[in-house]
């Protein structure tokens, strides 16, 4: 049977102004909340189980997020406690955490992973930020992408005469208030984290 070439998939289809916004504030918050994620895999002087989120374990031949495979804990506030749920793992994750980009350094008995979050260095703390500022930098890229795209939707709005000019600009006003509300808090989140990290306890 003969198939049809397919034609590229375009963007959604709008029939309203509040249906653009409603898409723009929705990616806005995902970009948001995919800010926190990665910011959460940022060190600080403290021990938090985010750092661990991107570490994957050779699971029976699956990389498998780590807390899949044990309890994480933290009992004081500079350690983590890793318990495997099977301890046959133990080593094969002790080697997933010496060989991420974390920086530190795991010991077991046997049982459990004990796992020391050590002060930060000056230069750790700066390769941090600098990190932080990238994460934070390319979110930003994303929310103004975002903001043209709503942009271009409002446009075709118009174009294809389902608003009239005026509800054209105010659309536009709006989608620009809601860009400006989502960079102030990229902004705040980042200089939070910063802090954070800067923070010599």
């Amino acid at each position: 049977m003969k198939t049809e070439p397919q034609a590229a998939p375009s963007g959604p289809t709008f029939n309203s102004i509040k249906d653009v916004e409603a898409n723009v504030k929705t990616r806005m918050e995902k970009a948001i909340s995919d800010l926190q994620h990665e910011m959460a895999a940022i060190r600080t002087g403290r021990a938090s189980l985010g750092i661990l989120d991107h570490i994957r374990v050779d699971y029976y031949g699956t990389p498998t997020p780590l807390n899949q495979v044990a309890n994480l804990h933290v009992p004081e506030p500079a350690l983590i406690t890793i318990q495997p749920w099977d301890v046959s793992q133990i080593g094969i994750i002790e080697k997933a955490i010496r060989i991420s980009d974390l920086g530190l350094n795991p010991g077991n008995d046997g049982k459990i992973i004990r796992l020391p979050i050590p002060p930060l260095t000056e230069e750790r703390r700066k390769e941090f930020v600098k990190k932080l500022h990238g994460v934070a930098e390319h979110h930003r890229v994303s929310t103004r992408s975002i903001r043209r795209d709503g942009n271009e939707a409002v446009k075709k709005l118009l174009k294809d005469k389902k608003i009239t000019e005026d509800e054209d600009r105010r659309a536009h006003d709006e989608i620009q208030k809601m860009t400006d509300a989502y960079m102030d808090k990229i902004d705040q989140a980042s200089k939070s984290k910063e802090k954070d990290i800067m923070e010599i306890r």
